[in-house]
């Protein structure tokens, strides 16, 4: 054969398998947090009923289709109906109260076709990590969750197979999801500290997402004890393209602004933050004026408008964080 040939040949198979790797490594994956807020007698006569709730955070969920996300506040009933109604999930998580269904989940849902569950299990907040009760000051038994996740991807194993460092450093992570207490502060001061001593004993310099409402903000020095770890990161500080118009609770009110978050996403140092939400889509309920219709004079006369309360699906607005490890 001429030597012609056989030069682009073999510049063809390089460019390939370059475009190969630089494709596998510079994949990015969309994860997230959401506090759903539990189902409550309370709230459904004011009118946030859990059914109307769910759709809209399953519609809101399966449209930005993050590759994995953890939920908090999930009562086990509310969990059956997410896991019916978001396309194409599976999920881990126990009840905090009793380590099966009772209780609150923080729950971590992720894609059956896009990860692998490699491990998975749960701890306490308290000072007996490994079964239910009260920890320190707190008002609720408080929970974490997490997973170890591989990565499916047929590309990644071209690409090992030609590399020199463990493939499963590129491919394989794990995820932290928790809700930190809400009253007690030395419950929260010593809830840090823990998870940041697990994460350091379990995760073995794998790459690492922590997410979770934290009930302290970005100000708080409780903050900076994952902050200051040197495990973890405040991917709205690492963001490249920032979206976030306000903080993350709303208390049900679409009118509210503060700017302090305490719902947090955690990465490790390494990973690139390419961007980060706090979304705060809103649905739109009948009351007692909206047989009313009009028009408006600088609208298309076909338009009609309806007077409807506006609604947040949650009293808290989610997060969601597009990144690269």
């Amino acid at each position: 054969m001429n030597q012609h040939y056989i030069l682009p040949k073999r510049l063809i198979f390089f460019s390939f398998f370059l475009f190969l790797v630089i494709s596998v490594s510079a994949q990015e994956m969309l994860v997230g947090s959401y506090n759903i807020r539990y189902k409550n007698w309370n709230d459904s006569v004011q009118g946030y009923q859990w059914p109307k709730r769910c759709q809209v955070i399953c519609d809101q969920v399966n449209f930005m289709a993050p590759v994995i996300f953890g939920t908090q506040e999930v009562l086990y009933s509310q969990l059956l109906d997410m896991h019916k109604a978001l396309d194409g999930y599976d999920y881990i998580g126990i009840g905090r109260d009793d380590g099966k269904h009772g209780g609150e989940h923080e729950a971590i849902f992720y894609k059956k076709d896009k990860l692998q569950l490699l491990d998975h299990g749960d701890f306490w907040l308290n000072e007996t990590p490994d079964k239910p009760a009260l920890g320190w000051d707190a008002a609720c038994i408080r929970i974490c969750t997490w997973g170890k996740f591989s990565v499916k991807n047929t590309q990644n194993d071209a690409s090992d197979k030609q590399s020199n460092t463990h493939p499963e450093n590129a491919k394989t992570f794990y995820y932290f999801n928790l809700h930190m207490d809400h009253v007690g502060v030395v419950a929260r001061r010593e809830a840090a500290k823990l998870v940041v001593k697990r994460i350091k004993e379990m995760t073995d310099g794998l790459p690492i997402i922590l997410t979770g409402d934290f009930n302290v903000d970005q100000n708080d020095e409780i903050y900076t004890i994952f902050t200051q770890s040197g495990l973890l990161k405040d991917s709205y500080d690492a963001a490249r393209i920032r979206f976030a118009e306000n903080g993350t609770f709303n208390a049900f009110k679409t009118e509210y602004f503060t700017q302090n978050r305490i719902d947090h996403v955690f990465v490790s140092p390494s990973a690139q933050v390419e961007a980060y939400g706090v979304l705060t889509d809103s649905y739109w309920t009948p009351n007692e004026r909206s047989d009313v219709s009009q028009k408006a004079s600088d609208a298309p006369q076909e338009i009609t408008f309806s007077p409807y309360t506006r609604r947040n699906p949650s009293d808290h607005y989610p997060v969601f964080v597009r990144l690269k490890f």
